[in-house]
This record gives C-alpha cells, structure tokens and sequence, in this order.
C-alpha cells in the first residue's frame, strides 16, 4: 500500500506540472526524501500526502491513503521481507545485539518497541508488539515444518531487556524439531561476526534472498553474488559458534544464575 501510495503521488504530481523540489519545500521535506516516498523507498508520510494532495488538486485522493497505511503492522523497511519470511520454506538467521524477532518472548519485544527513537505512538506500539508476536506461527504452525537456523552472538544474551523469561523462550524454541538455535561466545567470533546481523531466506520456487539490516537501511536480495557472500559468511558463523547441545547447556547455565 505505501509503494501504491508513493508512485500515485508522483503521477499526480507529474500531471500537475508540480517538480519535486517544489513537493519538498512545501512538506519540509528535501527531495532526495520526496524521491525515495515516490520510489517506494520510504512510506509517504500523512504530511506529504496532505501537501501533495493540495498542490495537485487531487480533491482528497491521495490524503485518503493515510487511513491504509496506517494499518500497515511492520515499518516500511520491513515490509518486503515480512512478506518473503510468511512464504519461506527455509531460514537462516544471525544476530549481533538483538534477539532474532521470531524467539523474542512479548516482554522482551515490548521493551525494544517501547524504547524505539523517536517515540512511537501507543497504537503503533501495540501493532508492531501484536505484529511480532503473529510471525512466530511460523515456528510450529507451517505444515510441512519450515527448517529454522538462528546463531545469536552472545551480546544480544547479555543485553538489558533479557531477562530470566526470555532465556527460557529460547529454551522452549529450541526444542522443536524443526528449530536450530546456536550462540556464537565472545571468545570464538571472528571479525566477520561483527559486520552485522543477516537473514538468508529460501522460498517454494527455491530461490534464495539474503537480508542485511543496518541502524538506517535495510536490503532484500536475490542478487546471486550477494546471496552467495552472505551464505558463505552464515556458514562460517555456523560453524563458530556452539553446537545445539552446547548452547542449551550455556543457556541453562545463564538461567541457573537469574535464579
């Protein structure tokens, strides 16, 4: 719906003679901004839409776009990848300083939400929290079982939010058949272990997409020499860090001394 509404305000915007720089200073915004909302880049803002909608004289078309995209559950980043993860037959998932979304317990997941800059609003918080939580069906509810691999740097266990309920979800989780969960020690990770968090999804038709995501931007893609470097670093991970049986024997230990 965001994408639908950013490329309709640049033909009414093209129709109506009005440049993008004139968009721009009209909603505040700069035009490189107004070009990634037409591009599909970011969600076109209820500001932008309002401005776009007088400037253009489309009569309250494209003002009435905010309704829609307020329903939307996942930032605008995201959406691609939400939309890949529901199809997925396949993932494999490793994070530096958060636990991976699909194993956070609702505290924990509320906390991060919570404490996002700049605030979000209480309905938004609510969305996003329901939103999370939704996504980890695809941990015992796809049928045939989706083959789930998560390596999670020891940092994001020894974050502020983790907590004694956390630790336990990831004790739950990783007793499914289908669900590999592995923590990567300080003492074993690698430089390469440091450049970030990274998601390898493969879908019905087998083809593969990785995913990086940084502070400020995110990717989705199915480039062959991005997958191909993305699970070659995965795999290397992997291979770092704890077998399964050595993590549960690590996260037991961090429970005990909660306890």
């Amino acid at each position: 719906m965001w994408r639908f509404s950013g490329n309709q305000m640049k033909r009414w915007r093209t129709k109506a003679n009005i440049s993008r720089e004139q968009l721009a200073a009209a909603s505040n915004y700069s035009p490189d901004t107004i070009k990634s909302m037409e591009q599909g880049v970011r969600m076109p803002t209820p500001r932008v839409l309002d401005v776009a909608d007088e400037l253009c004289c489309a009569e309250g078309l494209l003002s009435a776009a905010k309704e829609y995209l307020s329903r939307e559950k996942f930032p605008p980043r995201a959406q691609e990848f939400m939309e890949r993860e529901r199809e997925a037959i396949g993932l494999w998932w490793y994070e530096t300083m958060l636990v991976p979304g699909l194993l956070q317990s609702e505290a924990y997941a509320r906390a991060l939400i919570e404490s996002r800059y700049p605030p979000l609003d209480e309905e938004t918080v609510e969305k996003r929290i329901a939103a999370r939580i939704e996504r980890q069906a695809i941990l015992t509810d796809r049928k045939p079982p989706v083959a789930l691999s998560f390596v999670v740097h020891e940092a994001a266990l020894r974050g502020p939010f983790v907590d004694v309920d956390q630790l336990r979800r990831l004790q739950q989780v990783s007793g499914l058949r289908n669900v590999d969960v592995q923590v990567l020690p300080f003492e074993r990770a690698t430089s390469d272990a440091h450049l970030g968090p990274m998601v390898l999804l493969e879908d019905r038709g087998h083809e593969r997409f990785a995913f990086t995501e940084g502070p400020f931007a995110s990717e989705l893609s199915a480039d062959p020499e991005v997958v191909s470097r993305v699970t070659g670093r995965l795999s290397m991970i992997r291979a770092q860090a704890l077998s399964p049986a050595e993590t549960a024997r690590f996260i037991e230990r961090m429970v005990d001394r909660h306890d």
